[in-house]
C-alpha cells in the first residue's frame, strides 16, 4: 500500500502509542483521514484493514476488498516472520510483541503497524538492504515438528516500489 500517510511517522507513532499523547493524536488523525481511491471515499484505517486482509487473510476465506476483522488480525498475528522459507530464530519477526492481546481496541493499530512497517519501518529497511521477506506461515513455528516446518505453506509478501500496491510474490 504505497500511500503518503503510510510512512515512518505513522510507524513511529504506533510504536510510541502507549507512552505519548502526541503519538496517539498523530495516529488517530492519520487513521481517520478521509481519502479517495478508485473513485470511492474511505479512510486510511479502511485502506489499511483492506490491505492487511488481502496480504495476510486470504487463506482464511477473506473476501477480496473486505476489511480485516478483529478475528482475522488476531488469528494471523503470530504467523508473520522475516527471513527464509524455514524457521530461523534470528529472524523471527515478532510484531505481536507490541500487542500481547489483540482485541476490538487495538486490532486496527496492529494492522497499521504491520502495513506501515512494510512501507517505512525496520522490516522495510531489512527487506531492501538484506533482501529478506516477510513470510506468512504456520501459527507458531516453535510448535511445529521439523518435518512440519519443512512442509508448511509459506507465502512471501513483496514490498511495494514507489507508487505500486504491495503484492503477494
Amino acid at each position: 500500500m504505497a500511500h503518503p500517510y503510510i510512512n515512518r511517522e505513522l510507524y513511529e507513532a504506533i510504536l510510541h502509542f502507549e507512552e505519548s499523547d502526541a503519538a496517539q493524536e498523530y495516529y488517530y488523525r492519520v487513521m481517520d483521514t478521509e481519502i479517495e481511491r478508485g473513485g470511492k471515499r474511505d479512510t486510511v484505517r479502511g485502506q489499511i484493514l483492506r490491505t492487511y486482509a488481502m496480504l495476510f487473510c486470504d487463506d482464511m476465506g477473506a473476501v477480496a476488498g473486505q476489511k480485516a476483522t478483529v478475528q482475522d488480525v488476531e488469528a494471523t498475528a503470530d504467523r508473520l516472520y522475516l527471513g527464509e522459507a524455514r524457521f530461523d530464530p534470528r529472524h523471527w519477526y515478532r510484531m505481536r510483541y507490541h500487542f500481547p492481546v489483540i482485541d476490538e481496541d487495538n486490532y486496527d493499530r496492529f494492522a497499521a503497524l504491520v502495513i506501515s512497517d512494510l512501507n517505512a519501518g525496520c522490516l522495510h529497511d531489512a527487506a531492501k538492504e538484506g533482501g529478506e521477506m516477510l513470510l506468512v506461515g504456520a501459527a507458531n513455528p516453535l510448535f511445529l515438528s521439523a518435518e512440519e516446518r519443512q512442509h508448511q505453506d509459506l507465502r512471501t509478501v513483496s514490498l511495494p516500489d514507489s507508487g505500486e500496491e504491495g503484492q503477494r510474490a
